[in-house]
């Protein structure tokens, strides 16, 4: 296992508990509940969007290094 595979399996890690609060913060009641949520799904997108990034990183490396 190398640094990429580490890191993208954190950042997968990441967004599963990030998504699972999320969800939690949904089915709960009041304004305060529904801007966490609001904020927590928009920190989802962005940990996908640094997994995709990691992840394209990681097939570079390995082609350009032969790995």
């Amino acid at each position: 296992m190398n640094l990429f595979d580490i890191l993208f399996l954190v950042t997968i890690c990441a967004v599963t508990v990030t998504l699972a609060f999320g969800l939690k913060t949904l089915f709960t009641e009041g304004p305060e509940a529904r801007s966490r949520s609001n904020k927590l799904m928009r920190l989802r997108v962005a940990l996908q969007a640094v997994a995709v990034i990691l992840l394209i990183a990681a097939m570079w490396w390995r082609s350009a290094h032969g790995g």
